[in-house]
């Protein structure tokens, strides 16, 4: 499936609801399903008229971030980045769905803090999929090279991967179907929208 991103404008007569924008963050190990996940449900709101934006951590990491390492300090600063910008797309309406890994719980607060603090409605959907079922699902191979020494940092191998504990949807992948994570995550959207004051 194409990680291309596209944002679509409400159809006219569309819900005054659909102008409310929000980020999702998902966040897991590499290969645990999160791409597959916002993706699927970056179709099924746009099919509702929604304006989306998926800010996949691949695809934007070579622009937004280009010239960072995989240091800590250089994965924070691509956490931030990205979070940014998805603060700054859901402030102007925009349905914002993140799939990147941000293994660094202190990262991943930072960003939930900017958006409260700018008031625009934030969840993290932490896919829990394990690691021998995300290293089982690797088509880029990172895994085997993690694990024969070809790179190093992978996150779950030789960098630590920091499970939240506060999550608002956790999926393991493994147990959890596309359609009912889907719809999950769906429903996730609409009430933080609701409890938005």
């Amino acid at each position: 499936m194409s990680a291309t991103a596209r944002t679509s404008a409400p159809r006219v007569g569309a819900d005054p609801d659909l102008a409310v924008g929000a980020t999702v963050w998902f966040t897991g190990l590499p290969s645990a399903g999160k791409s597959t996940i916002a993706h699927a449900l970056a179709d099924r709101l746009r099919a509702e008229g929604r304006r989306v934006q998926v800010l996949d951590g691949d695809e934007v990491r070579p622009h937004l971030s280009a010239g960072l390492g995989f240091t800590r300090a250089d994965r924070d600063t691509n956490v931030a980045r990205i979070g940014w910008v998805a603060q700054l797309l859901a402030s102007h309406g925009v349905t914002v769905l993140v799939p990147v890994i941000a293994p660094y719980a202190a990262a991943r607060q930072s960003v939930r803090q900017a958006h409260a603090e700018a008031h625009v409605p934030f969840a993290e959907v932490f896919v829990s999929t394990s690691l021998a079922v995300a290293e089982s699902r690797d088509v880029k191979g990172l895994y085997a090279k993690a694990r024969q020494g070809e790179i190093n940092g992978l996150t779950g191998v030789d960098d630590p991967y920091e499970e939240p504990r506060s999550a608002e949807l956790v999926l393991d992948t493994a147990e959890v179907d596309l359609p009912t994570s889907v719809e999950l995550a769906s429903a996730l959207l609409t009430a933080i929208r609701e409890d938005q004051p």
